[in-house]
């Protein structure tokens, strides 16, 4: 039993080794400039000005969550459009009720006012 395992084995090891050797590499190799500029935290090129466990509003996940409902679209309207022809009518109305199910959640949000920033 354990002979079929074997090659899966071996593949894990090689690869944990790849790794290993890569990152002592790296370390070894690498240079070390260490700089109090480079050292210090910052945000998006600023230097950090509050705690980095403060709160977000809830408007941003409801945002963050938009963007992944359009993007998640987008991911299955690419390969609908290029098999279009093979699949017909009937994917043509499956597109239809997936979009339409999208559209509604879009109206919901939009009249919460979760795109609305005060």
């Amino acid at each position: 039993m354990l002979e079929n395992y074997l090659p899966i084995l071996i593949f894990l090891g090689i690869g944990v080794a790849i790794g290993a050797i890569a990152l002592g590499m790296g370390a070894l190799m690498g240079p070390r400039r260490p700089d109090p500029a480079k050292d210090s935290p910052y945000e998006c090129g600023f230097e950090a000005f509050e705690d980095a466990r403060m709160k977000f509003d809830v408007r941003y996940y409801l945002v963050a969550i938009l963007f992944i409902i359009f993007d998640l679209e987008i991911a299955f309207l690419f390969p609908w459009a290029v098999t279009l022809d093979a699949i017909g009518a009937v994917g043509l109305l499956a597109m239809a009720l997936f979009l339409a199910v999208l559209v509604v959640g879009f109206v919901y949000e939009w009249k919460k006012g979760a795109l609305e920033w005060e």
